[in-house]
Protein backbone atom coordinates (compact mmCIF):
# COMPACT_ATOMS: atom_id res chain seq x y z
CA UNK A 1 0.00 0.00 0.00
CA UNK A 2 1.38 3.34 -0.87
CA UNK A 3 2.47 5.60 1.31
CA UNK A 4 2.55 9.73 1.09
CA UNK A 5 5.82 11.33 1.33
CA UNK A 6 6.47 13.12 4.06
CA UNK A 7 8.70 15.76 5.15
CA UNK A 8 9.14 19.37 6.49
CA UNK A 9 9.30 22.16 3.77
CA UNK A 10 10.55 25.41 5.33
CA UNK A 11 9.65 24.03 9.25
CA UNK A 12 6.17 23.21 7.95
CA UNK A 13 4.84 19.78 7.23
CA UNK A 14 3.97 18.25 3.98
CA UNK A 15 2.33 14.98 3.08
CA UNK A 16 2.45 14.55 -1.00
CA UNK A 17 0.42 11.84 -2.84
CA UNK A 18 0.26 12.07 -6.28
CA UNK A 19 3.37 12.79 -8.35
CA UNK A 20 5.05 10.44 -10.27
CA UNK A 21 8.31 9.16 -8.07
CA UNK A 22 10.87 10.89 -10.77
CA UNK A 23 8.96 14.23 -10.34
CA UNK A 24 12.00 16.44 -9.11
CA UNK A 25 12.72 18.42 -5.95
CA UNK A 26 12.45 20.98 -7.99
CA UNK A 27 9.59 21.26 -10.23
CA UNK A 28 7.61 19.88 -6.95
CA UNK A 29 9.12 23.46 -5.75
CA UNK A 30 7.96 25.46 -8.01
CA UNK A 31 4.92 24.41 -9.66
CA UNK A 32 3.10 22.60 -6.48
CA UNK A 33 4.63 25.09 -3.84
CA UNK A 34 5.06 27.92 -5.96
CA UNK A 35 8.51 28.44 -4.72
CA UNK A 36 10.33 30.12 -7.21
CA UNK A 37 13.07 31.15 -5.76
CA UNK A 38 14.90 28.12 -6.39
CA UNK A 39 15.77 28.35 -10.70
CA UNK A 40 16.07 26.41 -13.09
CA UNK A 41 19.79 26.69 -15.10
CA UNK A 42 20.77 23.57 -16.39
CA UNK A 43 18.83 20.74 -15.32
CA UNK A 44 21.51 18.43 -14.58
CA UNK A 45 23.47 19.84 -11.74
CA UNK A 46 25.99 21.73 -13.00
CA UNK A 47 24.94 25.64 -12.51
CA UNK A 48 23.92 25.55 -8.46
CA UNK A 49 21.24 27.81 -9.26
CA UNK A 50 18.67 25.37 -7.98
CA UNK A 51 20.28 24.93 -4.68
CA UNK A 52 18.38 24.16 -1.56
CA UNK A 53 19.46 22.88 2.03
CA UNK A 54 18.81 19.20 2.82
CA UNK A 55 18.31 18.90 6.52
CA UNK A 56 18.22 14.66 7.84
CA UNK A 57 19.15 12.83 11.35
CA UNK A 58 22.79 12.35 11.63
CA UNK A 59 21.99 9.03 13.78
CA UNK A 60 23.60 10.92 16.72
CA UNK A 61 20.97 12.16 18.03
CA UNK A 62 21.28 15.37 15.68
CA UNK A 63 20.96 16.63 12.29
CA UNK A 64 23.42 16.91 9.18
CA UNK A 65 22.82 19.95 6.89
CA UNK A 66 23.83 19.67 3.34
CA UNK A 67 23.35 21.49 -0.14
CA UNK A 68 22.33 19.92 -2.96
CA UNK A 69 20.82 20.14 -6.22
CA UNK A 70 17.44 20.04 -6.69
CA UNK A 71 16.54 19.85 -10.43
CA UNK A 72 18.50 16.29 -10.27
CA UNK A 73 17.05 15.20 -6.76
CA UNK A 74 13.23 13.07 -6.92
CA UNK A 75 10.70 14.19 -4.78
CA UNK A 76 10.57 10.62 -2.52
CA UNK A 77 13.87 11.06 -1.23
CA UNK A 78 12.71 13.86 0.94
CA UNK A 79 10.48 11.30 3.26
CA UNK A 80 11.83 11.83 6.64
CA UNK A 81 13.82 14.87 5.78
CA UNK A 82 13.65 18.30 5.84
CA UNK A 83 14.26 21.59 2.81
CA UNK A 84 15.06 24.72 3.00
CA UNK A 85 14.57 27.05 0.41
CA UNK A 86 15.94 30.67 -0.17
CA UNK A 87 12.43 31.91 0.81
CA UNK A 88 12.67 30.64 4.21
CA UNK A 89 16.20 31.81 5.76
CA UNK A 90 15.04 35.59 4.89
CA UNK A 91 11.90 35.14 6.41
CA UNK A 92 12.68 37.08 9.62
CA UNK A 93 14.69 39.61 8.01
CA UNK A 94 18.33 38.88 5.72
CA UNK A 95 20.60 36.46 7.05
CA UNK A 96 23.84 37.42 7.54
CA UNK A 97 24.99 35.46 4.02
CA UNK A 98 22.26 37.91 2.20
CA UNK A 99 23.43 40.52 4.34
CA UNK A 100 26.61 40.39 3.03
CA UNK A 101 25.88 39.82 -0.90
CA UNK A 102 24.00 42.62 -0.38
CA UNK A 103 26.51 44.75 1.08
CA UNK A 104 29.61 43.84 -0.87
CA UNK A 105 27.32 43.35 -4.52
CA UNK A 106 27.62 39.65 -4.93
CA UNK A 107 24.43 40.19 -7.07
CA UNK A 108 23.62 41.41 -10.83
CA UNK A 109 21.26 39.94 -12.98
CA UNK A 110 20.27 38.22 -9.78
CA UNK A 111 19.25 34.81 -11.47
CA UNK A 112 21.89 32.63 -9.67
CA UNK A 113 22.12 34.77 -6.44
CA UNK A 114 19.43 32.19 -4.79
CA UNK A 115 21.64 29.37 -5.08
CA UNK A 116 24.51 30.76 -4.03
CA UNK A 117 22.91 32.26 -1.05
CA UNK A 118 21.84 28.71 -0.28
CA UNK A 119 25.47 27.54 -0.94
CA UNK A 120 26.92 29.64 1.53
CA UNK A 121 24.00 29.58 4.10
CA UNK A 122 25.18 25.75 4.37
CA UNK A 123 28.66 26.67 4.59
CA UNK A 124 27.91 28.98 7.48
CA UNK A 125 25.80 26.23 9.55
CA UNK A 126 28.58 23.40 9.27
CA UNK A 127 31.84 26.21 9.74
CA UNK A 128 33.35 25.66 6.24
CA UNK A 129 33.14 29.47 5.01
CA UNK A 130 36.62 29.94 7.02
CA UNK A 131 38.73 30.89 4.44
CA UNK A 132 39.18 32.34 1.08
CA UNK A 133 40.02 28.70 -0.43
CA UNK A 134 37.62 27.06 2.03
CA UNK A 135 34.68 29.33 0.16
CA UNK A 136 36.01 28.57 -3.53
CA UNK A 137 35.81 24.92 -3.09
CA UNK A 138 32.36 25.72 -1.46
CA UNK A 139 30.83 27.69 -4.27
CA UNK A 140 32.96 25.70 -7.04
CA UNK A 141 29.12 23.79 -8.05
CA UNK A 142 27.73 27.40 -8.10
CA UNK A 143 28.01 29.43 -12.17
CA UNK A 144 28.04 33.31 -12.16
CA UNK A 145 27.53 35.12 -15.38
CA UNK A 146 28.03 38.62 -14.00
CA UNK A 147 30.21 38.82 -11.16
CA UNK A 148 33.08 37.24 -11.75
CA UNK A 149 32.53 35.53 -8.60
CA UNK A 150 35.10 38.50 -6.76
CA UNK A 151 32.18 39.94 -4.38
CA UNK A 152 30.49 36.62 -3.42
CA UNK A 153 33.48 34.98 -2.51
CA UNK A 154 34.23 38.18 -0.18
CA UNK A 155 30.44 37.76 0.83
CA UNK A 156 31.27 34.28 1.97
CA UNK A 157 33.99 35.09 3.62
CA UNK A 158 32.30 37.90 5.65
CA UNK A 159 29.38 35.54 6.38
CA UNK A 160 31.67 32.90 7.72
CA UNK A 161 32.58 35.50 10.57
CA UNK A 162 28.72 35.60 11.62
CA UNK A 163 28.33 33.23 15.10
CA UNK A 164 26.00 30.23 14.17
CA UNK A 165 23.46 29.88 16.93
CA UNK A 166 23.74 26.67 19.66
CA UNK A 167 20.99 24.49 18.15
CA UNK A 168 21.86 21.68 19.72
CA UNK A 169 18.35 21.07 22.20
CA UNK A 170 16.61 22.24 18.31
CA UNK A 171 18.28 19.82 16.25
CA UNK A 172 17.91 17.10 18.74
CA UNK A 173 13.86 17.81 18.61
CA UNK A 174 14.14 18.07 14.75
CA UNK A 175 15.67 14.44 14.32
CA UNK A 176 12.84 12.74 16.55
CA UNK A 177 10.83 14.45 14.45
CA UNK A 178 12.25 13.08 11.16
CA UNK A 179 12.70 10.07 11.89
CA UNK A 180 8.90 9.72 13.10
CA UNK A 181 8.01 10.79 9.12
CA UNK A 182 10.04 8.15 8.03
CA UNK A 183 7.97 5.30 8.51
CA UNK A 184 8.53 0.99 9.35
CA UNK A 185 11.47 -0.77 7.51
CA UNK A 186 10.30 -0.01 3.53
CA UNK A 187 9.12 3.35 2.23
CA UNK A 188 6.95 2.31 -0.41
CA UNK A 189 5.71 5.06 -2.48
CA UNK A 190 3.44 5.05 -5.99
CA UNK A 191 2.46 7.68 -8.01
CA UNK A 192 -1.10 8.02 -9.47
CA UNK A 193 1.06 7.13 -13.13
CA UNK A 194 2.34 3.75 -11.25
CA UNK A 195 5.79 4.63 -10.41
CA UNK A 196 7.15 3.33 -7.53
CA UNK A 197 10.05 4.02 -5.09
CA UNK A 198 11.43 1.90 -2.65
CA UNK A 199 13.24 2.86 0.05
CA UNK A 200 14.86 0.06 2.72
CA UNK A 201 16.48 0.97 5.83
CA UNK A 202 18.74 -2.01 6.29
CA UNK A 203 20.95 -4.13 3.72
CA UNK A 204 19.02 -7.72 4.17
CA UNK A 205 15.50 -6.05 3.18
CA UNK A 206 17.65 -4.18 0.41
CA UNK A 207 19.18 -7.48 -0.56
CA UNK A 208 14.93 -9.21 -0.84
CA UNK A 209 13.86 -6.09 -2.44
CA UNK A 210 16.45 -6.48 -5.25
CA UNK A 211 16.25 -9.98 -5.14
CA UNK A 212 12.56 -10.10 -6.10
CA UNK A 213 13.06 -7.00 -8.21
CA UNK A 214 16.07 -7.40 -10.28
CA UNK A 215 14.50 -5.30 -12.70
CA UNK A 216 14.62 -2.60 -10.62
CA UNK A 217 17.11 0.80 -10.75
CA UNK A 218 19.10 1.80 -7.53
CA UNK A 219 19.18 5.02 -6.84
CA UNK A 220 21.59 7.02 -4.50
CA UNK A 221 22.40 10.20 -4.92
CA UNK A 222 20.65 10.63 -8.37
CA UNK A 223 23.43 12.30 -9.74
CA UNK A 224 24.04 10.20 -12.62
CA UNK A 225 19.55 8.87 -12.80
CA UNK A 226 18.50 12.43 -12.35
CA UNK A 227 20.12 13.28 -15.92
CA UNK A 228 17.98 10.54 -17.56
CA UNK A 229 14.69 12.13 -16.83
CA UNK A 230 15.90 15.50 -16.95
CA UNK A 231 17.60 15.29 -20.13
CA UNK A 232 16.77 11.94 -21.89
CA UNK A 233 12.68 12.17 -20.57
CA UNK A 234 13.36 8.43 -19.81
CA UNK A 235 10.57 6.25 -17.42
CA UNK A 236 11.71 4.70 -14.45
CA UNK A 237 8.95 2.53 -13.16
CA UNK A 238 10.89 1.28 -10.27
CA UNK A 239 13.32 2.56 -8.32
CA UNK A 240 14.50 1.38 -4.99
CA UNK A 241 16.43 4.19 -2.94
CA UNK A 242 19.94 2.54 -1.13
CA UNK A 243 20.44 6.19 0.36
CA UNK A 244 19.55 5.10 4.06
CA UNK A 245 20.58 2.05 4.30
CA UNK A 246 22.58 2.33 7.11
CA UNK A 247 25.01 -0.65 7.16
CA UNK A 248 26.03 1.09 3.02
CA UNK A 249 26.96 4.47 5.21
CA UNK A 250 29.44 3.19 6.80
CA UNK A 251 33.48 3.88 6.59
CA UNK A 252 35.42 1.56 8.80
CA UNK A 253 39.37 0.77 9.33
CA UNK A 254 40.63 -3.04 8.91
CA UNK A 255 43.97 -4.67 8.87
CA UNK A 256 45.54 -2.71 5.95
CA UNK A 257 42.26 -1.23 4.42
CA UNK A 258 39.83 1.26 4.55
CA UNK A 259 36.17 -0.38 4.00
CA UNK A 260 33.80 2.39 2.40
CA UNK A 261 30.27 1.55 2.19
CA UNK A 262 28.88 2.21 -1.41
CA UNK A 263 26.11 4.72 0.12
CA UNK A 264 28.73 6.99 1.32
CA UNK A 265 29.06 10.27 0.03
CA UNK A 266 32.40 11.44 -2.09
CA UNK A 267 32.26 14.55 0.37
CA UNK A 268 31.85 12.13 3.42
CA UNK A 269 34.64 9.67 1.61
CA UNK A 270 36.82 12.53 1.06
CA UNK A 271 38.81 13.23 4.88
CA UNK A 272 39.05 9.50 5.06
CA UNK A 273 40.43 8.88 1.51
CA UNK A 274 42.63 12.05 1.66
CA UNK A 275 43.91 10.17 4.73
CA UNK A 276 45.12 7.28 2.74
CA UNK A 277 47.55 9.84 0.33
CA UNK A 278 46.71 13.55 0.06
CA UNK A 279 46.25 13.28 -3.84
CA UNK A 280 43.28 11.04 -3.30
CA UNK A 281 41.69 13.89 -1.40
CA UNK A 282 42.72 16.47 -3.84
CA UNK A 283 40.98 14.40 -6.64
CA UNK A 284 38.09 14.22 -4.84
CA UNK A 285 38.29 18.19 -4.23
CA UNK A 286 37.92 18.40 -7.52
CA UNK A 287 35.25 15.57 -8.21
CA UNK A 288 32.35 17.68 -9.99
CA UNK A 289 31.07 20.42 -7.55
CA UNK A 290 30.51 20.48 -4.05
CA UNK A 291 26.53 19.95 -4.22
CA UNK A 292 27.08 16.88 -6.04
CA UNK A 293 29.64 15.73 -4.02
CA UNK A 294 26.96 16.44 -1.25
CA UNK A 295 24.80 13.50 -2.64
CA UNK A 296 26.82 11.35 -5.29
CA UNK A 297 27.82 7.94 -3.91
CA UNK A 298 31.07 6.21 -3.89
CA UNK A 299 29.05 3.15 -4.90
CA UNK A 300 26.99 4.91 -7.30
CA UNK A 301 30.80 6.63 -9.54
CA UNK A 302 31.63 2.63 -9.62
CA UNK A 303 28.51 0.67 -10.32
CA UNK A 304 27.14 3.08 -13.42
CA UNK A 305 30.44 1.93 -15.41
CA UNK A 306 31.69 5.16 -16.43
CA UNK A 307 34.59 5.47 -18.49
CA UNK A 308 35.27 8.31 -17.05
CA UNK A 309 34.42 8.03 -13.83
CA UNK A 310 37.41 9.54 -11.42
CA UNK A 311 37.38 7.92 -8.52
CA UNK A 312 37.45 4.08 -10.14
CA UNK A 313 41.23 4.36 -11.82
CA UNK A 314 42.51 5.91 -8.54
CA UNK A 315 41.06 2.79 -6.15
CA UNK A 316 42.42 0.21 -9.26
CA UNK A 317 45.89 1.53 -8.39
CA UNK A 318 45.25 1.38 -4.84
CA UNK A 319 44.28 -2.79 -5.70
CA UNK A 320 41.00 -2.14 -4.37
CA UNK A 321 37.91 -4.89 -4.18
CA UNK A 322 34.74 -4.66 -4.41
CA UNK A 323 32.44 -6.12 -2.15
CA UNK A 324 28.92 -7.44 -4.27
CA UNK A 325 25.76 -8.94 -2.63
CA UNK A 326 23.19 -10.80 -4.17
CA UNK A 327 20.12 -11.98 -1.38
CA UNK A 328 22.38 -14.41 0.66
CA UNK A 329 25.09 -14.28 -1.28
CA UNK A 330 28.63 -12.56 -1.21
CA UNK A 331 31.49 -12.05 -3.50
CA UNK A 332 34.85 -10.19 -3.71
CA UNK A 333 36.23 -8.99 -6.75
CA UNK A 334 39.00 -7.11 -7.62
CA UNK A 335 37.75 -3.25 -9.12
CA UNK A 336 39.47 -3.99 -12.44
CA UNK A 337 37.60 -7.41 -13.47
CA UNK A 338 33.72 -5.47 -12.41
CA UNK A 339 34.62 -3.42 -15.68
CA UNK A 340 33.97 -6.18 -18.58
CA UNK A 341 33.27 -3.68 -21.60
CA UNK A 342 31.59 -0.48 -22.06
CA UNK A 343 28.19 -0.33 -20.63
CA UNK A 344 28.63 -4.07 -19.03
CA UNK A 345 29.56 -5.03 -15.53
CA UNK A 346 30.12 -8.26 -13.81
CA UNK A 347 27.28 -7.96 -11.93
CA UNK A 348 23.91 -10.47 -11.92
CA UNK A 349 20.65 -9.64 -12.09
CA UNK A 350 19.48 -8.20 -8.12
CA UNK A 351 23.48 -8.15 -7.46
CA UNK A 352 24.76 -4.87 -5.72
CA UNK A 353 27.98 -3.18 -4.73
CA UNK A 354 27.82 -2.96 -0.85
CA UNK A 355 31.30 -1.61 -0.27
CA UNK A 356 34.60 -0.89 -1.01
CA UNK A 357 37.83 -2.10 0.22
CA UNK A 358 40.94 -0.14 -0.71
CA UNK A 359 43.99 -1.12 1.12
CA UNK A 360 46.04 1.51 3.00
CA UNK A 361 49.66 2.08 1.56
CA UNK A 362 52.70 0.62 2.85
CA UNK A 363 56.05 2.14 3.85
CA UNK A 364 57.14 0.66 0.69
CA UNK A 365 55.09 2.07 -2.10
CA UNK A 366 54.55 5.21 -3.73
CA UNK A 367 50.80 6.73 -4.67
CA UNK A 368 49.91 9.07 -7.69
CA UNK A 369 46.99 10.51 -9.38
CA UNK A 370 46.16 13.11 -11.63
CA UNK A 371 42.93 14.02 -13.20
CA UNK A 372 43.15 16.46 -17.00
CA UNK A 373 39.84 18.28 -17.78
CA UNK A 374 38.69 21.90 -19.22
CA UNK A 375 37.87 23.05 -16.19
CA UNK A 376 39.53 22.95 -12.96
CA UNK A 377 36.66 22.12 -10.58
CA UNK A 378 33.34 21.12 -11.80
CA UNK A 379 33.78 19.13 -14.79
CA UNK A 380 34.48 15.94 -16.17
CA UNK A 381 37.86 14.32 -16.59
CA UNK A 382 39.35 14.11 -20.31
CA UNK A 383 42.21 11.42 -18.72
CA UNK A 384 42.64 10.34 -15.74
CA UNK A 385 45.54 8.44 -13.89
CA UNK A 386 46.82 7.14 -11.35
CA UNK A 387 49.56 4.51 -10.32
CA UNK A 388 50.78 2.35 -7.06
CA UNK A 389 54.75 1.65 -7.10
CA UNK A 390 56.45 -1.23 -4.73
CA UNK A 391 59.58 -0.64 -4.23
CA UNK A 392 62.21 -3.03 -2.77
CA UNK A 393 65.29 -0.22 -2.18
CA UNK A 394 65.00 1.58 -5.21
CA UNK A 395 63.82 -1.44 -7.41
CA UNK A 396 60.17 -1.00 -8.85
CA UNK A 397 58.89 -4.77 -7.75
CA UNK A 398 54.71 -4.36 -8.27
CA UNK A 399 53.37 -1.38 -10.40
CA UNK A 400 49.67 -0.74 -10.99
CA UNK A 401 48.88 1.85 -13.09
CA UNK A 402 45.20 2.78 -13.78
CA UNK A 403 43.40 4.88 -16.57
CA UNK A 404 40.06 6.03 -16.97
CA UNK A 405 39.16 8.10 -20.19
CA UNK A 406 41.62 6.23 -22.29
CA UNK A 407 38.93 3.30 -22.82
CA UNK A 408 35.62 2.13 -23.07
CA UNK A 409 36.10 1.50 -19.08
CA UNK A 410 38.74 2.06 -16.90
CA UNK A 411 41.61 0.69 -17.37
CA UNK A 412 45.12 -0.99 -16.20
CA UNK A 413 48.02 -0.40 -18.58
CA UNK A 414 49.44 -3.40 -18.71
CA UNK A 415 52.64 -2.93 -21.07
CA UNK A 416 53.44 0.40 -19.28
CA UNK A 417 53.42 -1.69 -15.86
CA UNK A 418 55.74 -4.30 -17.42
CA UNK A 419 57.99 -1.82 -18.86
CA UNK A 420 58.54 -0.57 -15.20
CA UNK A 421 58.84 -3.91 -13.26
CA UNK A 422 62.30 -4.89 -11.97
CA UNK A 423 64.23 -1.85 -12.43
CA UNK A 424 64.28 1.50 -10.65
CA UNK A 425 61.95 4.04 -11.46
CA UNK A 426 63.78 6.39 -13.06
CA UNK A 427 63.66 9.08 -16.06
CA UNK A 428 64.53 5.79 -18.71
CA UNK A 429 62.15 3.82 -17.04
CA UNK A 430 59.56 6.31 -17.05
CA UNK A 431 59.84 7.07 -20.98
CA UNK A 432 59.77 3.23 -21.75
CA UNK A 433 56.88 3.38 -19.67
CA UNK A 434 55.15 6.12 -21.27
CA UNK A 435 55.72 4.89 -24.71
CA UNK A 436 54.60 1.95 -24.12
CA UNK A 437 50.76 2.92 -23.59
CA UNK A 438 51.10 3.17 -27.31
CA UNK A 439 50.33 -0.76 -26.83
CA UNK A 440 48.09 -0.73 -23.69
CA UNK A 441 45.44 2.25 -25.49
CA UNK A 442 43.81 3.24 -28.63
CA UNK A 443 41.61 6.27 -27.33
CA UNK A 444 38.68 7.83 -28.49
CA UNK A 445 38.35 11.65 -29.83
CA UNK A 446 35.68 13.32 -28.05
CA UNK A 447 34.27 16.43 -27.35
CA UNK A 448 36.41 16.49 -24.59
CA UNK A 449 39.74 15.43 -26.02
CA UNK A 450 40.89 14.14 -29.40
CA UNK A 451 43.00 10.97 -29.16
CA UNK A 452 45.91 12.40 -30.06
CA UNK A 453 45.57 14.64 -27.30
CA UNK A 454 44.88 11.87 -24.39
CA UNK A 455 47.57 9.56 -25.17
CA UNK A 456 50.51 12.70 -25.66
CA UNK A 457 48.72 13.67 -21.93
CA UNK A 458 48.71 10.26 -20.50
CA UNK A 459 52.26 9.67 -21.90
CA UNK A 460 53.05 12.98 -19.82
CA UNK A 461 51.60 11.93 -16.56
CA UNK A 462 53.78 9.15 -16.29
CA UNK A 463 56.79 11.77 -16.65
CA UNK A 464 54.92 14.01 -14.20
CA UNK A 465 54.84 11.03 -11.80
CA UNK A 466 58.58 10.10 -12.25
CA UNK A 467 59.32 13.96 -11.34
CA UNK A 468 57.22 13.88 -8.51
CA UNK A 469 58.45 10.42 -7.24
CA UNK A 470 62.16 12.47 -7.84
CA UNK A 471 60.87 15.68 -5.95
CA UNK A 472 61.22 17.94 -9.13
CA UNK A 473 57.26 18.73 -8.83
CA UNK A 474 56.07 19.62 -5.71
CA UNK A 475 52.57 18.19 -4.89
CA UNK A 476 49.63 20.18 -2.89
CA UNK A 477 48.97 18.70 0.63
CA UNK A 478 44.88 19.27 0.79
CA UNK A 479 43.25 21.19 3.60
CA UNK A 480 40.18 19.24 4.79
CA UNK A 481 37.45 22.15 5.83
Amino acid sequence: MSEPIRFLLNGVERSVEGPKATTTILDHLRNAEHLTGTKEGCAEGDCGACTVLLVEPDGAGGVKRRAVNACIQFLPSLNGRAVETVEHIGRDGLHPVQEAMVDLHGSQCGFCTPGFVMQLYAGWWNGTLGDRQAVKDLVSGNLCRCTGYGPIIEAGLRAGAAPVPDSAAADGALADRLDAMRGGAVFDYAGADGSRWLSPRDVDTLADLYAAEPEALLVAGATDIGLWVTKQHRDLPLLIDVSRVEDLRMIEEGPGSLFVGAAVTHREALERLAGIHPALGELLRRFAGYQIRNAGTVGGNIANGSPIGDLPPALIALGGRLHLRQGERMRRLALEDFFIEYGRQDRAKGEFVAAVEVPLLGANQRFFCHKLSKRFDSDISAVMAAMRLTFDGEVVTEARIAFGGMAGTPQRAGAAEAALSGRPFDAAAAEAAALALAEDFTPLSDMRASAGYRLKAAQNLIRRFRAEHEGGVATRVLEVA
